[in-house]
């Protein structure tokens, strides 16, 4: 009934906001507000002799309706003085108008110009002054960024309006992103596939789960990303994770804290003080785990005599935590260049701990032996990632011509230590214990990532642009996995060399872009190509055995091309080619038999699979804060890295086992259509809601086992948000997944050593349908609302689960699972600062500008 109510209220609300949006009035306050104040202008005054007016006075202004008088009127924005070589920078401006600038200084005429945006930096290069003076009266500036800013290429989810993960991790963030899908594990899919994750536009070590919610500004969701972008991916696209980072003039920050019900602690706290040319920001934060897993398995092997039926149920809870700490550094040499650098440091320790009751009945004929097995596994896990971007900015006197450059560091290191202790019952469950085997994992890892990439954008003319660019990416890993048995007659554990491993590989991948985007009229088009070489090198160092490859210059093309028609609408279409080159645990040819029922290994052999996709979109903005984006999306792999099933000799005992690998199949394709709607319904309650509706198929002629039927499915998000009086505010969201087939590509890795749960392998089969839903009420108070308490409820009804269903001409196996349901989580937020006022008591201004107060929600 539920999956049915909600299946409606997707169809129902949707079809609500098309019907009620062109006729919708604009919410009160919210004129010429755009998405998000992150407008920039900057230039020069200069007199008629072109020598610098220092300590000018330079504003912006808005028209606005005057709700008393209904008429529009101007309202100050932002104002500063100019320096004393004549320099001004005005930041933090709403991207839509009406907006003007003024600029005026004793003995000077008022200079009046509009500003118009984008691009959102803005060089209005030097401005000639002639005479007169004007004051300003104090007013009162606010802004606020909706939950979400749609563009044709791409979506913005603002997480600051997100109060359901409020002291989560990134994996709750991603939970409420649009067209973005996260399983119980962890697992997150774009559009049914693995995205690439990006941090600050560049790739990163670190996992969703290693970065707090309350580390994030926004989340960009890019499903088919241009030639500017790093090419690697395969068929899936991008999700850029933007941290947070404050450049407001004086110092500002805040402190937090919160409890779940486990009581599992979280605490945070940023700072950030700009004077002068310098801005200096950190963040710190901690967050304390206390997860719990339940699960079953039921699987008959056959096809072998005898054959066996295993009843499994597994218990699995994890201790634990990890701390976060970002540190940055803006020095403004000028107006038109800034410097740049930060760093990151995580660091994290669990102890995850699993109890597994095993009933396997072997059957010969009609003969069956019972057997029953207990085990219990406890690891200690430990990770440290580091991370160091340096850049530099300059913008030159052409208005949109810039260079950017930048270095990138991404490094980590990590241990596993595992103790497994298994028992055999003679006589089943509660019986006395037959046999005891013990195992021990000792592993321990590292991986380094560095990225060098430089930018040119250059204008020719308004309408037409050149953006080139050069890329060198570097990425080395390392792996020690040792595996012991214990030795009962020696006493001691002893090592098996044939299911152990040490292994490094390093990857390179070099590449350059270029691109000319050109608007005439109401079209315009943008054509870019991207050339990447790479090279691979890995070593398995216990057997001295190397392998290699050297990938040749691939070229990826891209083609935009968008429409703008009357009543705020536009059509694009867009097509592009990709490439998702095997990751580390894809190639390493190690069989880890841990798990039984999941024993994988990689492939060595495998190739880099390419993509091609095609997408039309249609964009709709109605009155009123109101949005619409459609999609139909096609996408064509060759050579699909998908895992394969096969039959190889257990080293540690010599028994026959089934094992997962890796292959590069035939080919598979993805289509679709996803809508996504932004609505204010009233001046109270907004709504944003998304479906995608999607089909894939594998083409699996070249592996001997028969290709998995297409199914058609779809996945739906609606995320409500109230504001209600006494400055308390409520989030609902709710998600519903149909039946659908096994992912057709699984990119995720894993840390050193097992994986403490029990992943699938991807031949035939589905995962059942489910839904879940979420819900946060958050209350503002003191001055300003500086503070805030946020009490969040997450899969309020115990559903969001995996049940699945898969099967081969080996085996039929049911598994589900259930984490952390129902989890409450009890937060206090408590924000200070102080706007840097000085700039705004000198002689020019005469006090004019002392009453202006800066108010951000």
């Amino acid at each position: 009934m539920r999956k049915i109510y909600l299946f409606f209220m997707f169809v129902l609300l949707l079809t609500q906001a098309h019907a009620q949006a062109p006729g919708g009035k604009m919410p009160p306050g919210t004129a010429g507000k755009g998405p998000g104040n992150i407008g920039h202008v900057y230039g020069k005054l200069i007199d008629a002799d072109g020598k610098p007016v220092g300590y000018a006075s330079v504003i912006i202004l808005q028209g606005r309706m005057d709700s008393a008088t209904k008429k529009m009127k101007d309202v100050l924005v932002k104002g500063m003085l100019t320096k004393a070589n004549g320099e001004f920078s005005l930041d933090e401006l709403p991207l839509r108008g009406p907006l003007k600038l003024q600029a005026s200084g004793t003995g000077y005429k008022t200079y009046t110009q509009p500003v118009v945006f984008p691009p959102i930096d803005k060089d209005l290069g030097n401005i000639k002054l002639a005479a007169s003076t004007t004051q300003l009266q104090g007013v009162t500036v606010t802004g606020s960024k909706p939950i979400m800013q749609m563009d044709i290429d791409k979506k913005v989810f603002n997480v600051e309006k997100n109060i359901t993960s409020t002291g989560g991790t990134a994996l709750d963030v991603m939970k409420n992103v649009p067209s973005v899908n996260v399983d119980i594990d962890g697992n997150v899919t774009l559009r049914n596939s693995a995205p690439q994750l990006f941090i600050d536009g560049r790739p990163t070590t670190l996992t969703l789960e290693q970065i707090p919610a309350d580390a994030i500004e926004s989340v960009e969701v890019i499903t088919n990303p241009s030639a500017k972008y790093d090419a690697s991916g395969g068929n899936a696209g991008i999700l850029n994770i933007v941290l947070k980072k404050n450049r407001k003039t004086g110092y500002n920050g805040n402190l937090r804290a919160g409890v779940d019900k486990r009581g599992a602690l979280n605490a945070g706290a940023d700072f950030n003080v700009r004077q002068g040319k310098l801005n200096f920001s950190a963040s710190a934060m901690g967050n304390q785990m206390k997860s719990r897993t339940t699960g079953t398995t039921d699987r008959l092997n056959f096809g072998d005599n005898p054959n066996t039926h295993i009843l499994q149920s597994n218990s699995n809870k994890s201790n634990g935590g990890f701390a976060f700490g970002k540190v940055g550094v803006d020095w403004f040499a000028t107006n038109r260049t800034t410097f740049s650098v930060s760093g990151i440091k995580v660091h994290g320790e669990f102890k995850p701990e699993e109890n597994i009751n095993i009933f396997t009945d072997t059957i010969r004929g009609k003969d069956i032996t019972h057997m029953y097995s207990e085990r219990n596994s406890h690891s200690k896990m430990a990770f440290d990632a580091n991370g160091l971007v340096l850049g530099m900015k300059h913008l030159f006197p052409r208005e949109g011509e810039e260079l950017t450059v930048d270095a990138n560091y991404f490094g980590g290191k990590s241990k596993n230590n595992a103790d497994y202790i298994t028992d055999f019952y003679a006589n089943g469950q509660g019986g006395t214990i037959n046999r005891t085997d013990k195992q021990q994992i000792l592993g321990n890892g590292k991986i380094t990532f560095i990225t060098v990439q430089t930018d040119y954008v250059r204008p020719f003319t308004k309408t037409l642009k050149l953006e080139t660019g050069l890329r060198m990416s570097s990425r080395r890993t390392e792996s020690n996995f040792n595996n012991y048995m214990f030795d009962h007659q020696a006493g001691e554990y002893k090592l098996i060399p044939g299911a152990s491993n040490n292994f490094k590989n390093t990857d390179n991948v070099y590449a350059a872009y270029a691109s000319i985007s050109h608007t005439i009229k109401n079209f315009g088009y943008k054509v870019g190509l991207r050339a990447e070489s790479s090279d691979y090198k890995g070593e398995l160092i216990n057997v001295k055995q190397e392998f290699k490859n050297n990938y040749p210059v691939s070229l990826f093309p891209s083609v935009f091309l968008s429409q703008k028609l009357k009543h705020d609408q536009e059509l694009q279409v867009s097509y592009t080619r990709r490439i998702n080159r095997p990751n580390f645990f894809q190639l390493i040819p190690f069989t880890d038999s841990t798990d039984k029922l999941n024993i994988t290994k990689g492939n060595p052999g495998l190739v880099p699979e390419f993509t091609n996709s095609v997408e039309m979109s249609y964009l709709k903005t109605f009155k009123g804060n109101n949005t619409f984006m459609g999609t139909v999306y096609y996408k064509h792999t060759n050579g699909l890295i998908t895992r394969f099933l096969t039959k190889e000799t257990d080293p540690a005992n010599g028994a026959e086992l089934l094992v997962n690998t890796y292959i590069n199949a035939n080919s598979s394709y993805s289509m679709g259509a996803e809508l996504t709607s932004m609505n204010t319904l009233t001046k109270w309650w907004s709504m944003s809601a998304n479906v995608n509706i999607y089909n894939s198929k594998i083409n699996t002629d070249n592996t001997g086992q028969p290709s998995q039927d297409a199914l058609w499915a779809w996945f739906g998000k609606l995320n409500n948000t109230f504001k209600l009086p006494l400055n308390f505010e409520i989030q609902l969201t709710g998600l519903y997944q149909s039946k659908t087939n096994l992912p057709v590509n699984d990119n995720k890795g894993r840390q050193d050593g097992p994986p403490m749960q029990q992943s699938q392998n991807a031949s035939q089969g589905y995962i059942a349908s489910f839904y879940a839903v979420d819900a946060a009420i958050k209350k503002s108070f003191l001055k300003n609302n500086a503070a805030s308490v946020t009490l969040s409820f997450s899969d309020i009804f115990r559903t969001r689960k995996m049940d699945q269903y898969s099967e081969s001409v080996y085996f039929t196996q049911y598994y589900n699972r259930l984490r952390d349901p129902q989890m409450i989580r009890l937060n206090f937020a408590y924000r200070f600062g102080k706007v840097d006022m000085t700039l705004f008591k000198r002689k020019n201004m005469a006090g004019g500008m002392q009453g202006m107060q800066e108010v951000v929600q």
